[in-house]
């Protein structure tokens, strides 16, 4: 059996067979990542000859732990009934499966309360956050047995206080649901998408076109007592909220549940598998081990070509990598500029997408890692029709390293640091050439925190993408993507959702909507919030945004020196709806703060500009995911090679937005938190900044109030996303600092008295560090 060459050799002689099949333990001993997990800790071994040795305290201690046992049997039997009428069955609205093992007499499932009873208010520390004082939330662990229609959802938050308490909750159990096939994407097929535009063809993921891209599976209903989102929502951006994923549904299609010899990850066997045999019953279980993904999505591009509309010709830089593989994919690389396309007054065309990932030599590649970038590349690139390509952007590190002079010099490094099946659609760069792009002396940096290169990818991250961009011209949009981002459902859905919902915002205070967290349960509809934002300007009493933004200083862009907007003319004539159905150049997935006093660390990283005149004025969004324009990039790329200017990565593309009048939005995706916050608190933690903003002073952004975002599910030092993640994959999870007390893992989810392994609602989960608990070997 041949290792798969992207997984580093383990240093560790340690081994465990005991759920593994034979023909895989050569492979195991030398891979460490895919190790089996004990869903429990080793419990210490107790010797019976020093308990019952001559010492006189061991024996007082034997005693002793025994008298306590027979007491608390004794205490414990009167409650025996109390505690039965505080657990809650289970239902399921589907057929049983023949792998289910059942929960017990008459497949009647115990289970206890969703919620925890316990607070943090008995912490007398004045040091500890106020949000730690907040009850923890638990319904998030509830399993897929608990699974209710929609309809009679009740979540264990957020909540009126006044309302009595959720839990215990009351409902029968016959059998595991079975799944079904999700696809958000159109209706390819129907009359009223081929009358407009032109026929997708389907993309397959072999050259004989026999193997089409699976579908995704989703259970339909949600799991009783799981929290809803606090921030953000799922029905303002058209993402359903009605079903939810279980990690089979989600991943089997790729890989996750099968071994190696079948083509798949072989992660996902050690865990709990009652029912997942449904994902596979329409296609098998598909053999990646040869895949392409470079040749698959350029076959898919081919095969729809007439689709996309023809991007303007542009002079293009010649500086790329040297060729480092003879993939088909590279061959064809720009075969697609200056293509002469169908007519567009027969069907509309559309413009394509580009989906980035920001990679980088030394990155530990994961066979969960692999899983989720398959689902990528199937779910926007080839169900779509070619509609996005995914990129990886990978930094080598080395700037002595010849990638641009030597085809086996590239080569080396991707068989070095990247799964074979993705070279055909990595762009390697490097910070040295960064200097040759933006060359020159670069002016005044009011601070530079980190002490950085300006060229550096850590301050300058946006410089390899607007290269990119350049090169690119096919691509009218780029989500700058990482590779420590998880969503739970489909990419498509996520992607096209918040596109569409950006370009249906109008331009009359989006800047003001942008700059804070939404808050349903306590804002009321987007009607509602709309209307409390434009109360709170009028109270600011400063000038709603509208377009370009002047400041002393300023320095035109050519266009703008010859008269030229980025502003619709329906804007100057005052109309409410001026940008209504317009793209937006700018998605950002947190708000859109103003960094001026907000305590934020890299406020003042601004390179370029005139030290003698005040710092210009800056928006930033936390977390570099994005979508950005390609007029966006090149008004990036314009202000750093032409003016030398440039500020924080993650503050660059919003005030260039700001800056030459662009449209930016936050699009307010749901947002889940661990605990049971007043929401009252909630919103002054998170928009507790000026005039009621994410911004300013006050800011959650600031260094000393950055913590209150370690319960989210969405925020580069959150805590929450990582565990709740690595509980749906199915591994136990530590409930305390020392590691004593686990949670979850395949003995609790395969207990009869448990409600299973969890499914949940689309969600996206940032940061994910390690997915398998054995990765922690390599940190």
């Amino acid at each position: 059996m041949e290792r798969p060459p992207f997984m580093p050799r383990s240093k560790s002689n340690s081994f465990s067979s005991s759920i593994f099949s034979r023909e895989d333990l050569t492979f195991l001993r030398e891979e460490k990542t895919l190790l089996p997990y004990s869903n429990q800790p080793k419990p210490p071994k107790i010797r019976v000859r020093t308990l019952l040795g001559h010492c006189l305290y061991r024996r007082v201690f034997l005693w002793s732990v025994g008298f306590l046992l027979l007491l608390w049997l004794t205490l414990s039997s009167n409650k025996t009934q109390l505690r039965r009428e505080r657990i809650f069955r289970l239902v399921n609205f589907g057929e049983d499966d023949p792998g289910d093992t059942g929960g017990g007499p008459d497949d009647v499932v115990y289970v206890v309360r969703g919620g925890d009873e316990t607070t943090a208010t008995e912490l007398e520390d004045d040091d500890i956050p106020k949000w730690m004082r907040f009850r923890r939330l638990d319904g998030f662990f509830n399993g897929i047995k608990a699974l209710v229609p929609a309809a009679e959802h009740q979540p264990e938050y957020p909540r009126d206080p006044a309302t009595p308490p959720l839990f215990p909750l009351t409902l029968s159990y016959t059998g595991m649901p079975t799944p079904t096939p999700y696809a958000p994407h159109p209706d390819y097929d129907s009359s009223e998408y081929t009358s407009k535009y032109h026929a997708v063809k389907t993309c397959y993921l072999d050259k004989e076109n026999t193997i089409p891209v699976p579908d995704v599976y989703a259970y339909s209903g949600v799991v009783q007592g799981q929290p809803d989102p606090v921030m953000g929502s799922y029905n303002l951006l058209g993402i359903r909220d009605d079903i939810c994923f279980d990690r089979f549904g989600r991943y089997g299609p790729y890989g996750l549940g099968y071994s190696f010899n079948k083509g798949g990850s072989h992660v996902g066997t050690e865990t709990e598998q009652t029912g997942n045999s449904a994902v596979w019953k329409k296609t098998g279980k598909i053999d990646y081990s040869g895949i392409d993904w470079g040749d698959v999505q350029s076959r898919c591009y081919e095969a729809n070509k007439q689709r996309f509309i023809t991007p303007p010709e542009e002079p293009i830089p010649t500086m790329r990598p040297a060729s480092a593989t003879s993939n088909s994919s590279k061959k064809k690389k720009n075969q697609n500029v200056g293509r002469s396309f169908l007519s567009r007054g027969e069907r509309e065309q559309i413009s394509r997408t580009a989906v980035v990932i920001r990679a980088y030599v030394g990155f530990q590649w994961t066979q969960h890692v692999v899983l989720n970038f398959r689902a990528l590349i199937s779910e926007v690139a080839l169900r779509s029709g070619g509609e996005y390509t995914v990129h990886f952007l990978l930094h080598v590190r080395d700037d002595d390293e010849p990638i641009f002079a030597d085809p086996l010099t590239a080569q080396r490094i991707l068989d070095e640091n990247v799964p074979e099946e993705f070279h055909g659609i990595c762009t390697l760069w490097s910070e040295d050439q960064m200097r040759l792009l933006y060359p020159g002396k670069w002016g005044h940096s009011v601070e530079d925190p980190s002490s950085g290169d300006i060229h550096g990818v850590y301050r300058s991250a946006h410089f390899p993408l607007q290269h990119f961009a350049i090169l690119h011209p096919e691509y009218e949009h780029f989500w700058n993507w990482e590779l420590d981002m998880r969503w739970v459902g489909d990419y498509y859905e996520l992607f096209d959702r918040l596109g569409a919902w950006a370009r249906q915002q109008s331009r009359v205070e989006l800047w003001e909507r942008s700059a804070k967290y939404y808050i349903p349960a306590l804002h009321g509809n987007w009607d509602n919030f709309t209307r409390l934002v434009h109360e709170e300007t009028i109270a600011s009493k400063k000038q709603s945004i509208l377009g370009p933004v002047y400041f002393k200083g300023k320095s035109l862009l050519r266009s703008e020196a010859a008269g030229q907007s980025f502003l619709p003319s329906s804007c100057d004539s005052g109309d409410t709806e001026c940008g209504v159905g317009e793209e937006a150049d700018l998605i950002t997935l947190n708000p859109l703060f103003d960094t001026e006093e907000s305590g934020w660390v890299f406020a003042a990283d601004v390179t370029g500009y005139k030290h003698t005149l005040p710092i210009p004025p800056r928006r930033c969004s936390i977390i570099t995911a994005s979508r950005m324009s390609r007029r966006l990039l090149k008004v990036m790329h314009e202000e750093t090679w032409r003016h030398r200017h440039s500020m924080f990565t993650e503050m660059y593309p919003a005030t260039m937005a700001l800056h030459h009048g662009l449209k930016a939005v936050y699009a307010p995706h749901p947002v889940f938190i661990d605990r049971e916050w007043d929401l009252e608190e909630l919103d002054k933690a998170f928009n507790g900044g000026r005039d009621h903003t994410a911004g300013g002073e006050g800011s959650p952004y600031d260094l000393t109030n950055e913590h209150v975002h370690r319960g989210t599910t969405w925020y580069y030092n959150s805590q929450f996303a990582g565990k709740l993640w690595r509980r749906w994959l199915g591994y136990a999870q530590s409930e305390d600092d020392e590691g004593l007390v686990m949670k979850g893992g395949r003995k609790e989810e395969e207990s009869p008295q448990g409600t299973g392994r969890l499914c949940l609602r689309s969600r996206l989960l940032h940061p994910i560090k390690w997915e398998n608990p054995h990765d922690l070997d390599y940190e």
